[in-house]
């Protein structure tokens, strides 16, 4: 015999019944989705984002607050160290490139980034998609995601940038009060996107960033910016962004520099700490999720030995003219294993979506590009749910042909 007919039948019957029972199967599912893709966006995005960082130094003190502040732009107060640091770094001959890295000023919420135009173009990488790189003092380029027009005068502001008052781009009353009246840049190119929190930043010499809160520009004379500077008349530098030119000379360069008192790491360094540990609160999360999935298949197991109930003289009258056990058993468990199958499909665009949101927040945030989607291990833990939950519901199945014919047909 033929259960399709009897599934389809049941399925017609519980009608919102059936649509809570979906709904609960999905939300459970969405959750272990949503947690495993948006780790693994976060992972992506914050190693993409530290690919122009190939040594970072600074002096010693935190190696994940010098990472933050010179790869993320979460910018906090560095021990300074000294500019013959630099001098050194420049003239050794395993360094392709080496850039300072200072900051503390804002224009209207973004944070106003002093460094060379070797490092604001990635060592030629990156090609400016409006204008051109900055050559002199008193230009600056700006990132992708700046609202601020190539062609645009500003002068910058004392401050924290993306302040929690207001949003990038937008005029700050905190930023009115400390203006540097006296610098004035103007924006004569604009960078492509490169997915990280550099692409909200403005770029101008280091020499004006210096010159303006009074350290000097790094030269004896003032005819020119960028390399080579002057240790003598360096002020301490925060950070150093170090292009060794090979595998073998970034690590010599990293034990030399160590050995030297200073902070000098890969930014990868950092990210499998952070990393393994959000990779252990993801862990923690998916079991909790996983809790969660057993206790949604409890009560919807619960509730199909209920169904079943209200239906004992249904499946009484189908014993009563010949159907087996097995039938029985088919017809229940075929209806609450497409409920089920149906919440996982489900869970499965209800995760992403979930994700999304929470890249899109993320992203606001932080500056990283997360983008988020479904993958292998996505399918599996759908796959695992459906699988659990066709084991929950053998068991209304399996009530639901007991007992004698009788009995149903009288209740």
């Amino acid at each position: 015999m033929n259960p399709w007919s009897m599934i389809l039948a049941d399925l017609r019957s519980l009608k919102r019944v059936g649509a809570v029972i979906v709904l609960l199967v999905a939300v459970a599912v969405a959750v272990g989705i949503a947690l495993g893709a948006q780790e693994r966006a976060f992972r992506r995005a914050s190693a993409a984002a530290a690919d122009d960082f190939p040594l970072v130094v600074g002096a010693a003190g935190s190696p994940t607050q010098l990472v933050l502040s010179a790869v993320y732009l979460r910018l906090e107060a560095l021990p300074l160290m000294e500019g013959e640091v630099l001098r050194r770094l420049g003239a050794d001959e395993r360094v392709a490139g080496v850039a300072p890295i200072a900051f503390g000023d804002v224009i209207h919420g973004h944070p106003l980034i002093g460094t060379t135009a070797d490092f604001a173009s990635r060592w030629g990488r990156l090609k400016p998609i409006e204008g051109r790189m900055f050559a002199e003092e008193g230009e600056a380029v700006v990132g992708a995601a700046v609202k601020i027009a190539v062609g645009t005068t500003f002068e910058p502001s004392h401050g924290h940038a993306g302040g929690e008052h207001h949003a990038l781009g937008e005029e700050d009353v905190d930023e009115a009060k400390h203006v540097h009246a006296e610098t004035h840049y103007t924006v004569v190119g604009r960078l492509p996107a490169t997915g990280g929190p550099w692409d909200r930043a403005v770029m101008a010499p280091v020499e004006n960033v210096w010159e303006t809160h009074g350290l000097g520009n790094g030269h004896e004379g003032e005819d020119h910016i960028g390399a080579p500077f002057d240790a003598e008349k360096l002020p301490g530098l925060p950070a150093l962004v170090v292009k060794p030119k090979s595998f073998a000379a970034a690590y010599q360069l990293r034990a030399e520099l160590r050995g030297k008192g200073l902070a000098a790491l890969f930014p990868a360094e950092v990210l499998v700490e952070l990393h393994q540990l959000i990779g252990d609160v993801g862990e923690i999360l998916k079991i909790a999720s996983a809790v969660d999935d057993g206790l949604v298949f409890l009560a919807v197991t619960t509730l199909f030995v209920t169904i079943g109930g209200l239906r004992r003289r249904r499946y009484a009258t189908l014993r009563a003219l010949g159907a087996p056990r097995g039938y029985i058993l088919a017809t229940v468990w075929g209806g609450a294993a497409i409920l089920v199958a149906l919440g996982c499909v489900g869970g499965l665009a209800l995760g992403w979506a979930g994700a999304r949101l929470v890249s899109e927040i993320l992203g606001a945030q932080s500056g990283l590009v997360v983008p988020v989607s479904l993958e292998t291990p996505d399918f599996l833990w759908a796959g695992a749910v459906f699988l659990a939950g066709s084991l929950f519901a053998l068991v209304p199945a399996f009530l639901a042909g007991r007992g004698r014919i009788v009995d149903g047909l009288a209740g």
